[in-house]
């Protein structure tokens, strides 16, 4: 810690504060000049977010390799009329699956149903019972650059618009699909984002602290520290050592303007007090960092680790998010121990313009919001404490009914063109057509399979005895007698061309990504070496594998419950190491970590009842139980531990009554402030396309709201006051019974 003290210390001495706003400075323009943006190599599906060790891996890794026709990008074109499908519309089909097949075709298609071949009554398959939607599937080559997937899309869009039906409506989802429209829906996003953020965070600093520069001079930093991340984060994403969801560079640039200026007003406001009792503004910065490097340093330290955490996810998802926001915080803490003093420092006096500090200015207002709070948690404890404890307790009771989707399509705007098409699939069709599941079995010596009627006959009592199950609606393989029927170019729908493996599809009777599909993928995942041996075949021998989105989804569940679980117990302990650390002491991290965890779960369970009760969301995304948690826990416990400094600062001065009420009065101001942008910063992500993001914008910005006004406020100083000298154990500070400043303190700041 005295290293960190002497950085903040060299940080606002007189010829220093040049060098390190240079250094600072110079950094961003060099590595603006020859590193890329992380923008360049974000990416804007979870397409990297399984191990390889998960059994939905291996299957898609089987099927792919025994049947690369089948590893295709998936672009399904959906022709929907509420009078019924037109004979222009099935012209217009023909017509196009006549082109993709021909030499003409778009460069990245790889093949279609041959629909202009194909007699009516076979066409007729792929329209609806009501005869309102037609679907036809495209299949385009993998691992393609996104712009010409994108291009792609939009030339069958444009072609077969052309010529179906006035009334008919053309849309194309699948895969490619939503591939296209998220270019289209995050082309404009991040500049929304960006000038958003600044121009909320600039009219709050300007309607909190009315001075111009204070409003500008933390945008300024902003500015400079999220260049600098912004092309470290690239040099390390092109070097290919992590992906970057495009939603991860959002919350990060959130999470740059907020915690940023988080530490800014922190630093002024106590560089304003140390301003009212010395004449030097050098001076006065080296007193201010003297008592705020602390608490900076474990704040930002308990984010930074909170993040690292997330090192242990095996849900690449969550793996990815954690170097990505702790090498953002790293640089957020760096710049707030060494950037932010030194560029006030510059400044001064004139940075409070027109209300400039002078020496001999009244430290507090003894009338003031945070001074009357301060009286009241010290005089009525148990009462102020114990309704906002009931409170929170009521709040948090709304995660009873809680339910959790994993349904990317949900997360999508309602209005998107891919969104649209599934989900007219999804009203027209059986539930499960929207994505089977392919069941394969292969030869686990490396040995041809011996495709006799007795194998067959093996494969299809596994077919049946899986389409028997409960939540199965239907199986492709056919009885033994019909398969040993089919002429040899039928039975290679089956069968690889090596002969190493044999596969059907399954058709569930829920939605592919319900949690019901879920658990009937998760009880055939558990029963696969049974299935292989109840019909006479060796698990040595022959292996099954489950591929498709529902045998994906089913172990992204199983990751994310597994993560999110080990992830919050982790961060937990680590913070309660830290704040023992911090504090020096056992009981105060307890009530500390127990408040905001109280508060974690207080503003998901009220932000679930909105969502549910007043927007009309059936679930919420899995991932924002566990995102909203590192946020809201790590930067809730910022707060507490400024507030918790500060009472621990003024007690070793003063009675355990007047520090509780002059720290509460001295840090609420700023921490309300804080918590104003913060909160404010998060919620700007709700004006972003996706339903996730503003799920997880509303949660944190209540829930830093209920950490700033609730928790800080008035929760902790109420067990603080309520302990005594017991806050302190086993090192006790103070002497509750007696203390000769108390008067004298009393009259002074109230």
């Amino acid at each position: 810690m005295s290293l960190l003290k002497k950085l903040t210390q060299f940080s606002s001495k007189r010829k220093n504060v040049w060098i390190v706003c240079l250094i600072w400075v110079f950094a961003a323009g060099l590595l603006s000049g020859i590193a890329p943006s992380v923008n360049d190599y974000k990416i804007n599906t979870g397409a990297f977010d399984l191990p390889e060790d998960m059994p939905s891996v291996m299957g898609q890794e089987a099927l792919n390799s025994y049947f690369p026709e089948e590893y295709v990008l998936s672009a399904i074109i959906v022709l929907y009329n509420e009078q019924g499908i037109q004979d222009s519309d099935l012209l217009a089909i023909k017509d196009a699956s006549e082109w993709l097949s021909s030499e003409d075709k778009p460069v990245i298609v790889k093949s279609t149903v041959p629909f202009y071949r194909l007699p009516d009554t076979v066409i007729n398959n792929f329209i609806s019972e009501d005869q309102t939607t037609l679907i036809f599937p495209v299949s385009l080559e993998r691992n393609q650059e996104i712009a010409l997937v994108n291009d792609t899309v939009k030339e069958l869009e444009q072609t077969i618009s052309k010529t179906i039906a006035q009334n008919t409506q053309l849309y194309i989802t699948g895969p490619a699909g939503i591939a296209s429209d998220t270019i289209a829906i995050f082309a404009s996003a991040d500049l929304v984002l960006l000038f958003s953020t600044i121009a909320l965070v600039l009219v709050l600093l300007v309607i909190i602290y009315r001075s111009p520069l204070l409003a500008i001079i933390p945008l300024l930093i902003v500015g400079v520290v999220y260049q600098v991340v912004d092309r470290i984060l690239g040099i390390i994403t092109s070097l290919g050592w992590f992906h970057v969801e495009a939603q991860s560079i959002s919350i990060v640039m959130i999470l740059l303007f907020g915690a940023c200026t988080d530490y800014c007003l922190f630093i002024f406001s106590r560089f304003r007090e140390e301003l009212k009792k010395v004449e030097d503004k050098y001076e006065a910065m080296q007193r201010a960092m003297q008592q705020l490097t602390e608490p900076i340093f474990f704040s930002g330290g308990t984010v930074l680790a909170a993040m690292l955490v997330l090192l242990v996810a095996k849900y690449q998802n969550y793996n990815n998010f954690a170097p990505v926001f702790s090498i953002t915080m790293l640089f957020i803490l760096l710049a707030g121990l060494t950037l932010i003093p030194a560029v006030f420092t510059i400044l001064g006096r004139k940075s409070f313009y027109p209300f400039i500090p002078k020496v001999g200015d009244a430290e507090l207002k003894p009338n003031g919001f945070w001074s009357r709070i301060g009286k009241l948690v010290t005089e009525k404890p148990l009462l102020s404490g114990g309704l906002v404890l009931v409170m929170m307790i009521i709040f948090a009771s709304n995660l009873l009914g809680v339910q959790l989707s994993y349904n990317i399509m949900k997360s999508f705007p309602e209005d998107m063109s891919s969104r649209i098409g599934y989900e007219i699939i999804e009203a027209n069709y059986p539930s499960g057509d929207l994505a089977p599941t392919t069941v394969i079995i292969t030869s686990a010596t490396g040995a041809p399979l011996v495709l006799d009627e007795d194998f067959i006959s093996k494969v299809s009592d596994i077919s049946s005895t899986l389409e028997g199950s409960e939540g199965v609606s239907s199986s492709t393989f056919p009885s033994v007698e019909d398969f040993m029927s089919l002429p040899e170019w039928q039975k290679q729908q089956f069968i690889s061309a090596n002969e190493k493996a044999i596969k059907f599809q399954l058709t569930l009777e829920y939605n592919p990504y319900d949690q019901s599909a879920l658990d009937v993928l998760d009880s055939f995942k558990e029963q696969k070496d049974t299935l292989i041996n109840n019909v006479g075949l060796s698990k040595e021998d022959y292996s099954l594998y489950f591929a498709g989105e529902t045998a994906k989804q089913s172990d992204v569940r199983a990751l994310s419950t597994r993560d999110t679980t080990l992830a919050i117990i982790i961060i937990t302990v680590v913070i309660l190491i830290m704040l023992g650390i911090q504090t020096k002491s056992i009981v105060a991290p307890i009530y500390m970590m127990s408040t905001i965890l109280i508060s974690y779960i207080s503003a998901l369970g009220i932000s679930w009842f909105v969502f549910h009760n007043f927007l009309g969301m059936e679930a919420i995304s899995y991932r924002i139980p566990l995102y909203s948690f590192v946020f809201l826990v790590a930067l809730g416990v910022d707060y507490n531990i400024i507030l918790i400094s500060r009472i621990r600062e003024e007690a070793k001065k003063a009675a355990h009554s007047i520090a509780i009420r002059k720290a509460v009065a001295l840090t609420g101001g700023v921490i309300s402030s804080a918590g104003i942008i913060l909160a404010a910063t998060f919620g700007v992500l709700m004006t972003q396309p996706l339903q996730e993001l503003y799920m997880f914008g509303f949660t944190v910005s209540l829930g830093i709201l209920m950490d700033a006004f609730l928790v800080r406020g008035i929760l902790v100083p109420s067990i603080v006051q309520l302990l005594g000298k017991w806050n302190w154990y086993p090192n006790n500070i103070i002497d509750t019974n007696e203390n000769p400043n108390e008067g004298s303190n009393e009259d002074s700041n109230e």
